[in-house]
This record gives structure tokens, sequence and C-alpha cells, in this order.
């Protein structure tokens, strides 16, 4: 099976690529930078690295001639953005998805998957939702729109003819996470974090970086063509999950819960400040949007058709926090950028 997966280097698509070459697959990998870091550890691993881009389609037609199933993966996530980070976005979630799936047509890949993500069908409110659910809530993040934008290519692909499967993770988590989680829970390890948060009856079901990946390739191998799948975690409120972090050794136990639009409204004046410090905005307006949605999804239908299960919040949680700490023990500087940006070799 000679599979071209885009994103590869990313935080999901290091652990696809691991899924990928266990089941003896053959994985073609796009990158922009092929000796890059990330290039160099998928290379290691025994990916094909090959220098090409989603926004720029014919740089793709090459390597995906020929293979027997796109997996595109590529995406990027971020809140807070400024002007040209919000182009940026749109160009890889929407331009991309629309340059692969399209490209992916023409050469008839007789097997497509997309990762698209939860968010793309926004709040559920507080009871649990499926497959069948439809949008009822306004975007809240740009990261957001442009995902519902990209999922919308990806449905329009599939009534084209496509052979495509979407699979839609939960929030993910996972060591070195690039997500506000990451970095809130880097900063909790580091004894930097204030026992300050907010919307604590936010319901989410999130899932382990592992747990995603199995399924995703589960999919890949079982799913029904034209079909979509939550990939999403056991449900907990916003409260419990932080909770999990106390069990650990860090910084103080939430207690001051302030309204969602206080906390907004402190973190406004954070954001240019933390990219002039070098980190992404992750204490933004919009990073407080997102904790103030329901994300409260069900898994029952990739249980059920892929073979698919998931860990427990706790295990989750657990796994995640005892890799953080491995890898701040790999952190040789100790400047605020370097101990809460992701490392870019985590092996």
């Amino acid at each position: 099976m000679k599979v071209f997966l885009t994103g590869g280097t990313g935080f999901i698509g290091q652990r696809l690529t691991q899924k990928f070459l266990v089941r003896d697959w053959s994985v073609i990998a796009p990158v922009r930078r092929p000796n890059g870091p990330r290039a160099c550890s998928l290379s290691k691993m025994g990916a094909h690295c090959t220098p090409c881009d989603v926004t720029d389609r014919e740089s793709m037609r090459e390597s995906m001639t020929g293979v027997d199933m796109v997996v595109h993966n590529a995406g990027h996530y971020e809140f807070g953005l400024n002007a040209d980070g919000k182009r940026c976005m749109h160009d890889i979630n929407v331009r991309g998805t629309e340059n692969v799936l399209s490209l992916a047509l023409e050469l008839r890949v007789p097997r497509v998957v997309y990762v698209s993500t939860v968010v793309a069908y926004g709040d559920t409110g507080p009871q649990i939702r499926d497959e069948t659910f439809e949008r009822q809530a306004p975007y809240r993040t740009w990261y957001e729109q442009t995902k519902t934008e990209a999922h919308t290519v990806a449905r329009r692909y599939q009534k084209q003819g496509l052979p495509l499967i979407i699979v839609c993770p939960n929030g993910v988590i996972g060591p070195n996470d690039h997500s506000p989680f990451g970095y809130f829970l880097r900063m909790y390890l580091s004894r930097m974090l204030p026992p300050v948060s907010w919307s604590p009856g936010s319901m989410l079901s999130l899932v382990h970086l592992d747990d995603l990946a199995e399924g995703t390739a589960l999919a890949a191998e079982k799913g029904r063509i034209g079909e979509t799948y939550f990939l999403a975690g056991e449900p907990k409120s916003f409260r419990e999950h932080i909770g999990y972090w106390t069990m650990k050794p860090g910084a103080f136990k939430s207690r001051l819960w302030l309204p969602a639009g206080l906390m907004a409204a402190l973190f406004c004046p954070l954001e240019p400040l933390q990219r002039m410090a070098g980190l992404p905005a992750f204490m933004s307006r919009e990073t407080v949007r997102e904790g103030a949605t329901n994300l409260y999804y069900s898994c029952e239908k990739a249980k059920r058709d892929l073979g698919w299960n998931h860990s427990s919040a706790q295990e989750m949680w657990f796994d995640t926090i005892d890799g953080e700490i491995e890898l701040l023990l790999k952190r040789k500087k100790r400047n605020l950028a370097s101990l809460l940006n992701p490392l870019d070799d985590a092996g």
C-alpha cells in the first residue's frame, strides 16, 4: 500500500506516519523543508519525504501519481492570529484542501481520507451529538471558520464521486502538543500557571493522539466510502480535564473561575506581546471563546464500524503529563519560548 500523507511533519502527522509504517504501508510525505528536523525525523522512521506544498497544486502531482491512497492531514491550527497569519491559515486549510482533493480526483486515487475536525460542526450545547448533527452556532474562531469551509470542500468532492472518507477528531491531546492545552500544561509543569481559569462547565470529548492516529488508520483500512467518523474521547467538563493536572506536581490548582468575557479582556493585550516573545498567542480572545465552546461529541459510530476505542480521560492526561515532563528535561534553554514551544525534534 502506497500512501501519500500530507501534514506528516505535524503533531498528528508524525504519529500517523508511525501507525502507517507499522502496517507495512509505504509513506510518501510532502514537506516544505526536506532538511528540517521534522522531515529528518520522518525519514528516520522510514517515510519518503518529497519537496512539495499543499498550497501549490502542481507541486504534488508527480508524488501523488500512482498512489493507492491519499490521507490529507495537513492543516494550520493556531489562535490569536494577526492578518498575515489568517491569510496563511486560509491558504493551508481551505485552498490546500481544495488542491489535494481536486488532484486526487483528477488522478483517480482509489481511496482518500480527509482529517477534518468536530469544530467544523460547532458548539453542541449540553447534549451529546453524533455525525447526523448540523451546525447551529456561528463561528467563534478563525480556525473554526477555515476548517468548516474546508469540510464543506471535502463534502463537495464526496458528492462529485471522490472515494473519500472523513474523520473528525475532537481536541487532540498528547506530549509536545501545539494547542493552547499544551502551552498551559507546560506552564503548569513549570510552575508558571496562575490559579485562574474560565468556563468550568464546558463539555469536551478530548482524544489522545495515539487513539486518533489508530482511528484514522482504521478508517483508512475499514471505513466506508462517503462516510464521516467522529473520533472523540471520554466526555468531561473543562473543570474535570484541568483537575487531572493537579494529580501531578506543578503550579496551583485553579480556584478562581472568571467569566469568559472578563478572561478575554485580560488576554487581549497579551496577544502581541506573546508574538514578540517568539510564542503563538495561546492566551488570546479566541482561546477563551474556544474554551467556552461545548464539543460534546459521540464516537459510537467509529466504535461500531471501525472497531475503534479510546483511552480514559485520566489515562490520556497522565500519559501526556509524563511525556511533557520527559521533554521538559530535554529543553536546554530556559527562556520563555524555549520552555513553552513544542520541540522540533521530540525524539
